[in-house]
């Protein structure tokens, strides 16, 4: 079934869901084992799983092949679009490939910048390339394959490069307008999701926000991401997670972000969401795991 038609029938019957994000191996020995873990991970009945790629469109010849692959293991796919060093010419050609193999859905992203030496210092010129935003993507999309289900993403703490937390609000409020839903970018508080979720409604927005639930695998992980998203993290957590990772290392670490997960995805569902995007890091067990510990989501 199409995406956006799940979707939908899933919102009509109040039917919360899970969906999953993977990121393909760079190298197509690995694959075998990566399909074993989404095959494992059906076990979810996601509603739709995206695929990632590289930045630059680096491993989107990857993206391609997988989405393809998982199409025919009826694990819904979506793959990601990023601005980087992406052309009208260029995406054309991608999203027509992903049409001719059964993939229409996209996640539309503006996506990082490609790294860069370490003599070089110079900021990516974001207005070098056809692409600035994941807004023209939005729009190129709706124009020539209005076909796809679209989704984008949203920031419960605003965009770390947003000019204003108004900015960021009122941006991301235009492109959900012209998407079929969005997902969310990791969150530790539930009460940010739903301040983001209120605060949209309050601009107009009816469009779904999935929340995107991140468990956290070690405390260099957990410092790495809070410094390049700059999400918010209630100082007791922090405090639990530096305890376990003091105590016990890293495994200590991924047993207490499992819990937490389980504990954000209890509170969300409580709180109504249409459905939990689980960033899978390509980890059955883990998430298994997880969906163990919060019981059947009806």
């Amino acid at each position: 079934m199409p995406i956006r038609k799940a979707v939908s029938e899933a919102l009509l019957a109040n039917r919360p869901f899970y969906s999953l994000e993977f990121f393909p191996p760079k190298n197509p020995e690995d694959w075998p084992g990566f399909f074993a873990t989404a095959e494992r991970l059906r076990a979810l009945n996601p509603l739709f799983a995206s695929v990632t790629y590289g930045a630059g469109g680096s491993t989107q010849e990857n993206t391609l092949e997988i989405t393809s692959r998982l199409a025919k293991m009826h694990l819904e796919p979506m793959a990601h679009l990023t601005c980087v060093g992406a052309t009208r010419a260029s995406l054309r050609d991608f999203l027509q490939k992903l049409r001719a193999n059964n993939v229409t859905a996209i996640l539309a992203l503006r996506g990082d910048p490609p790294k860069q030496s370490p003599e070089d210092n110079t900021p990516y010129d974001w207005n070098a390339g056809e692409f600035c935003h994941a807004s023209d993507l939005v729009n190129f999309v709706r124009a020539e394959f209005p076909e796809f289900t679209l989704s984008v993403a949203a920031y419960p703490t605003p965009h770390p490069e947003s000019p204003s937390y108004e900015a960021d609000r009122n941006a991301t409020a235009d492109k959900l307008k012209r998407s079929d839903f969005g997902i969310s970018q990791l969150f530790f508080d539930p009460r940010d999701y739903f301040e983001m979720v209120r605060q949209l409604r309050n601009r107009g927005v009816s469009t779904p926000v999935l929340p995107g639930i991140l468990p956290i695998q070690s405390f260099a992980s957990i410092r790495r991401v809070l410094a390049m998203s700059g999400c918010n993290i209630p100082a007791k957590l922090y405090m639990a997670i530096e305890e376990a990772h003091e105590k016990g290392g890293t495994e200590a670490v991924k047993e207490a972000g499992i819990r937490l997960a389980i504990d954000q995805i209890k509170q969300l569902l409580d709180g109504g969401v249409p459905g939990v995007h689980l960033y899978t890091l390509n980890k059955a067990g883990m998430c298994l795991r997880i969906a163990e510990g919060v019981g059947p989501l009806t």
